[in-house]
């Protein structure tokens, strides 16, 4: 579909891609990775035809469509959601069904519509910008940090859509779970070319690493083998005897290719200091409630959040988490109730949207002084050059900082007036992996309380141990991990399969995985085969509703289109619960 024959692209001095290749076909699903600086973003201007290429040639297939979505800065008008969506495609009563279907799956509620594109976050008006593109189903999608303005639900309805979509898919995310769901191949830039990982993210970590030994190996025995020459050379050119023996080998040693060993990308390293202890409830709701205009979103709710716990909020798209971390910071005022600080607490607050979070015409220098603390200089910078803030680049203007350096700065702000209560509102957008494994590592030493919302299930797995369900004003507390809460989710949907949702409790009772019953190793033997049997025909009803999914037809009927979705999470469900029982029997 899409060829690059031996492109090179630099700016200034800076080579981003010299000779690079690469081959998109249709049904390609790739992720593009690589450090900050790269070239990510302009392999992908290149690819639409906004930027030329220094040499080389990239060729589209005749009659080929390309769709992009940026990261940020969805266009604005007065247009509906639904006309947004709809543009100038033609299609009548058939087309204007898919763009409900495809507006519903991302969040959108039906009275919602109709709204003007202009009244809407920019969140939000990305959501449309990305329903647009969907709807025209380009040949080749380009999606940068598409999951960025995401909840979890139209994440995983967007997985899906993505899993049956007839093009190819090219994508830069940050998200390590959304890239395994959705991507079979990885494209690394990395020294100035373009290298092609047939596997998961977990797979191209391991390939490169082992890539990276073998030339430190040949790097190593090469350098033995020019320090070798080079004392021959010494010992030798200045005798007569031995002296053409000697330049014989400085020619060798001239013509020989050196190995390079490539430089490491630079790093965040953050560290946040360990917090003065707190009393056992740190903050806590009683009788919350909270209305915007007529919309009520808490009404005589009670939370605490205790000392030590990493919790993590989730729930449908405007359920109120946001909300919810807003009450527990004091960032907005209860309507009614009271909101209660235990003893020694320190709150950090970390907003998702950083406009108007740091005053207009300060440099980055002068943003991470005003924290409340009179800290020295010297620590001001050296906790900016952790986060990759050095020489001049402390002196940006916090205005022109990018997505990722706005977040970085934010957290930097934290580490300088270090709190022990950390409520953290998508702490991961905008940043780049490496820095999301630095974040989990850092938050996972902190000895302080976690509260966060985070879209990225990653993040999520590695870091949670309580979630809180948020769903129609009603919280539900589930005292385990991420994968406690789906387990416990699947099962509810599993006993109730006409139901939409699972009932809120304040405490739902433990869950362990399933375990089975006392066998002899014939029962075993049977109980083993039937697992795989009905893990077949699982997998086969998953495929034929993933088909059903890439059907356009579908789409003509929202509401049967997310039907179809939701068997699919069934199926799902039903598999992950068949494997753990599988693995189970094979321990037992």
């Amino acid at each position: 579909m899409i060829t690059l024959r031996r492109v090179s692209k630099s700016f200034g001095a800076q080579a981003l891609l010299e000779d690079a290749s690469l081959q998109i076909n249709q049904g390609d699903r790739f992720a593009l990775v690589g450090p900050n600086g790269a070239g990510k973003s302009t392999l992908f201007k290149m690819l639409l035809g906004s930027e030329e290429p220094d040499a080389g040639e990239i060729s589209l297939r005749r009659g080929a469509t390309v769709g992009y979505l940026p990261q940020e800065n969805a266009p604005s008008c007065e247009r509906s959601v639904l006309a947004q969506t709809l543009g100038e495609l033609e299609g009548g009563g058939r087309l204007e069904a898919r763009a409900k279907a495809v507006l519903t799956g991302l969040g959108f509620e039906p009275s919602g519509f109709e709204r003007p594109v202009s009244s809407l976050s920019g969140g939000w008006a990305m959501r449309v910008a990305l329903a647009k593109l969907l709807l025209r189903q380009p040949d080749l999608l380009l999606l940068d940090e598409p999951t960025n303005h995401l909840d979890i639900d139209s994440l995983f309805w967007f997985q899906r859509y993505l899993q049956g979509y007839p093009g190819a898919v090219f994508l830069i995310s940050h998200d390590r779970s959304f890239i395994n769901a959705v991507c079979r191949a990885i494209v690394s830039v990395q020294d100035r070319a373009l290298k092609v990982y047939r596997g998961d993210y977990e797979f191209f970590l391991r390939e490169r690493q082992a890539e990276r030994e073998r030339l430190e190996a040949a790097w190593r025995q090469q350098q033995s083998e020019i320090a070798r020459m080079q004392e021959f050379i010494d010992r030798n050119r200045s005798r007569a005897a031995t002296a053409n023996r000697a330049q014989s080998m400085i020619k060798r040693l001239e013509r020989l290719e050196k190995i390079v060993l490539p430089a490491q990308a630079k790093t965040v390293s953050m560290r946040f200091p360990q917090p003065a202890r707190t009393g056992v409830r740190v903050l806590a709701l009683k009788n919350a409630a909270k209305a915007y205009g007529a919309t009520r979103v808490y009404d005589g709710v009670d939370f605490e959040l205790e000392r030590g716990w990493r919790a993590a909020l989730v729930g449908h798209n405007g359920a109120g988490k946001s909300t919810l971390l807003k009450l527990l910071a004091g960032i907005i005022p209860l309507d009614g109730g009271e909101r209660v600080v235990g003893l020694d607490v320190r709150v950090g607050y970390f907003s998702q949207h950083r406009h108007g979070q740091f005053a207009a015409g300060r440099t980055v220098l002068e943003e991470a002084r005003d924290t409340g603390r009179m800290n020295p200089d010297l620590l001001v910078r050296t906790v900016l050059g952790t986060f990759l803030f050095s020489g001049d680049s402390v002196h940006k203007k916090v205005e022109v900082l990018s997505g990722g350096e706005k977040s970085r700065l934010a957290l930097a702000k934290l580490l300088l007036d270090p709190p022990n209560v950390l409520l953290l509102d998508e702490p991961t957008t905008h940043l780049d992996m490496a820095s999301v494994e630095s974040l989990i590592a850092a938050l996972r030493e902190f000895e302080g309380t976690i509260c966060c919302i985070s879209h990225d299930l990653y993040f999520l797995d590695a870091l949670a141990d309580h979630v809180v369900h948020v769903e129609g004003g009603r919280l539900t507390l589930y005292p385990g991990n991420y994968e406690y809460f789906k387990r416990r989710q699947s099962q509810w949907r599993e006993e109730n399969p006409s139901a939409c949702d699972p009932p809120a409790a304040q405490e739902p009772a433990a869950c362990d995985p399933p375990k089975p019953p006392a066998l002899n190793a014939k029962q075993r033997s049977r109980r083993r085969a039937r697992l795989e049997e009905e893990l077949l025909r699982l997998y086969e009803r998953l495929e034929a509703l993933s088909a059903r999914l890439s059907d356009p037809a579908l789409y003509e009927d929202f509401a049967k289109a997310r039907q179809a979705g939701a068997e699919v999470e069934q199926a799902q469900a039903a598999i992950q619960a068949k494997e753990a029982e599988l693995e189970a029997l094979g321990k037992a």
